[in-house]
């Protein structure tokens, strides 16, 4: 990070710093985390926090009840199914943020490739409430089959392994307009994510790293904040009233939001296309692997134990540098090592990610089988809590932990020389995740238990459940410790993805951190797929659409459990080492400046 700085060839800023309470040109920097930090910028960081939140707001309309959407009438997808969908929805999302990287870096810059992403977005958004209405639904999927009409399910009684009748085959009813609805907008969330997290904090760079990290706390702040909107309301209105308004909502919310990044480019720091750091880096990786095994087929044994005997990854890059003969400059090569440096921690952030996203897929598939209190109205059609409700548990936490942790508990830890690095706070926030996986474990078990005895039938939206009479509430301990775990491990993440990256390389490594994301969600997905196979039989329970009480979730939240915390103690071990790493890096800079 950089205190004040020239502006870089081709940036542009405000004419009028931004207004908000800003003056015209901004000079010198206040003091770390006082009133100045985002003097002159307000504005723009006003309006990249607006436009992330009704992002947010319309991602979480798509996510939050998308399983039970797809569990209900007319689809009757299996719950295992829905949970799998939902699940490669959000791995696109992340998969694809490197691509957004590069399209920002090497094309259209990160202004213009968020507001393309934005207008995608919105293009994809209008396929939920055409897929949720009947009549433009029946256009695009055509008849619904018969297996999907035949729901045993609802003949079978309490225990739901013993239905009477069996359709030849569970089908995904429009799972072609499904499947494209999803990877449109999986595409477009994507490609802003790689791109308005590092947007945003331009804005502040200059401000110095206090005003970066405030940003990043107050980012993701933001995120929440949509997330409870959405869960708040849309879900509601989802579950209880209709798909139809439910989805257009969203829609709505993301035309709003291309229209408030829009208005913003007269305030907004732009900066424009300066090629593509994965161009250079896969070049470079190409030239030092090509080359090291061309110099090993040339070479004498003398050179050769002479290379030997030098540090192995300097003996990768040092020859793809003009100074050693190659045709990369010295700057381009020492970024692609800090890359290097950073992936492994990146690799061991997989299984975290794989357990945050049961929060929305098999969380809430749980939630379905525990009894769900009603809620009075005054209507005659009876109104039950959403299940995606408890997912605002984890976000009303962060909404509240983070200001108290910006404002007090972070300044205090600062002036004692207490402030944890990001690698532990990623650290801890992986312990935490994995307590909730194993939490969620033992509810289920206690719920597989009780359903042996009694089941109670409730109507969720559309779909009779056979669940559990033990209230909802239980799950409630799995949400709060994901949401302990997010303020520690998806915060610190994004500020190391951020402030470890090098210059020319942040909208990259910011990019490859998603993908990272996005691996998680897939592996959670396969995982999901492998117990449903007949051999293992976790989650195999083809006679009753959407109904678990034939499978044994909790097996798979014990291996969740099991595979994070097994990650921990190697990741402990990466972060120690990357620390090393970069302190032994930064001594040896600042003797050299000395």
């Amino acid at each position: 990070m950089e205190g004040t700085r020239g502006a870089d060839p081709g940036e542009r800023s405000p004419l009028l710093g931004g207004g908000g309470g800003g003056s015209g040109r901004w000079r010198g920097r206040g003091p770390p985390g006082g009133p100045s930090s985002f003097q002159g910028r307000r504005l723009a960081c006003a309006a990249v926090l607006l436009a992330e939140l009704l992002e947010r707001a319309a991602f979480y309309g798509v996510t939050s009840n998308l399983v039970l959407f797809l569990n209900g009438p007319p689809y009757s997808w299996e719950g295992a199914q829905a949970s799998q969908a939902l699940l490669l929805f959000m791995g696109v999302t992340y998969l694809v943020s490197p691509f957004g990287g590069w399209l920002a870096d090497a094309l259209l810059g990160k202004f213009g490739t968020i507001l393309l992403s934005l207008a995608l977005y919105l293009l994809g958004m209008l396929a939920f409430p055409a897929l949720a209405a009947p009549g433009t639904r029946q256009a695009l999927c055509g008849e619904i089959p018969l297996a999907s009409v035949q729901n045993c399910a609802s003949r079978a009684g309490a225990n739901a392994t013993l239905a009477p009748c069996a359709p030849a085959g569970p089908t995904r009813y429009c799972s072609v307009a499904v499947f494209a609805g999803l990877a449109l907008v999986g595409l477009s969330v994507g490609s802003v994510k790689a791109n308005i997290t590092p947007f945003g904090a331009d804005q502040v760079k200059d401000r110095g790293p206090e005003a970066t990290r405030r940003f990043f706390n107050w980012f993701y702040w933001s995120i929440n904040l949509g997330a409870i909107v959405s869960l708040g309301g849309i879900a509601y209105i989802q579950q209880n009233v209709s798909f139809v308004i439910g989805y257009i909502i969203p829609t709505v919310c993301i035309g709003i939001s291309f229209m408030v990044f829009l208005c913003g480019q007269s305030f907004f720091i732009t900066k424009p296309p300066d090629g593509s750091a994965f161009t250079d880096m896969f070049k470079i990786l190409a030239y030092s692997c090509c080359s090291r095994k061309r110099s090993r087929e040339h070479r004498t044994n003398s050179e050769i134990q002479e290379v030997l005997q030098q540090p192995r990854k300097q003996s990768l890059f040092e020859m793809a540098k003009m100074s050693h003969g190659g045709p990369f400059r010295e700057d381009k090569v020492e970024d692609v090592k800090a890359l290097v440096k950073i992936i492994p921690v990146f690799l061991a952030l997989i299984p975290y990610w794989t357990v945050y996203f049961q929060m929305q897929t098999t969380y809430v598939l749980q939630s379905l089988h525990l009894k769900i209190p009603e809620i009075s109205n005054v209507t005659t059609h009876i109104h039950t809590f959403p299940a995606a409700w408890l997912t605002m548990f984890d976000a009303v936490l962060i909404l509240i932990l983070i200001p108290l942790k910006d404002k007090v508990v972070d300044p205090i830890l600062k002036r004692n020389g207490l402030l944890p690095s990001s690698l532990k706070r990623i650290a801890v926030g992986m312990f935490f995740v994995m307590c909730s996986a194993f939490a969620a474990g033992i509810l289920e078990g206690n719920r597989l238990s009780i359903v042996k005895v009694k089941t109670i039938n409730q109507t969720i939206g559309n779909v009779t459940y056979y669940a559990a009479d033990l209230p909802i509430w239980w799950q409630i301990p799995q949400y709060v410790l994901i949401g302990f775990s997010e303020i520690f491990a998806s915060i610190a993440g994004l500020e190391f993805a951020y402030s470890a990256a090098p210059k020319s390389m942040q909208s990259a490594i910011m990019g490859l951190f998603f993908f990272f994301s996005g691996i998680g969600s897939f592996v959670g997905s396969g995982l999901l797929a492998l117990v449903s196979i007949n051999a293992i039989g976790w989650m195999s329970n083809h006679t009753d659409f959407g109904n678990i009480n034939g499978c044994f979730l909790n097996y798979y939240f014990f291996l969740l459990a099991a595979i994070q915390g097994a990650t921990l103690l190697l990741f402990l071990i990466v972060s120690v080492k990357y620390d090393r790493q970069r302190s032994r890096t930064n001594g040896v800079t600042a003797s050299g400046r000395t």
